[in-house]
């Protein structure tokens, strides 16, 4: 079982917080992908599909998959499972996942505006997606 390639990738973003990293990726003219690849995690024995993982962004000129989080920390045990897996069953893919503190850090680093701030969330709102 290997990655499967996304032809039809969606031109709209999931969660406002992907259309505002794509737009600091487009800043600073870093080429990217927006979920490009599903990798499989799991099948049953007639070779169905179970579980997979489609991580958000692909940075093609960095070989890096990124997958960007605003849940609480406690709400994205799932999420780091599925990463897990994904590493054990595809080592040469290179994934990185940004948590709640790392997308406002980024987006303070460079240049976030109040909207940006609200799309992050606060860390107590428990409606929270990503």
């Amino acid at each position: 079982m290997g990655p499967l390639s996304n032809p039809n990738r969606r031109s709209e973003f999931a969660h406002p917080i992907e259309a505002e990293f794509a737009r600091l990726l487009d800043f600073y003219r870093i080429p990217w992908e927006y979920e490009p690849t599903t990798f499989p995690l799991e099948a049953d024995q007639a070779g169905n599909l179970l579980e997979a993982f489609t991580p958000d962004f692909f940075l093609p000129l960095q070989e890096m998959y990124v997958e960007l989080t605003t849940r609480r920390q406690d709400l994205i045990t799932d999420k780091n499972r599925k990463i897990r897996t994904l590493k054990q069953q595809y080592p040469r893919v290179n994934i990185k996942l940004l948590n709640r503190r790392d997308m406002t850090s980024l987006l303070l680093k460079y240049g976030m505006t109040g909207e940006s701030a609200q799309l992050i969330g606060s860390p107590t709102n428990p409606h929270e997606s990503g």
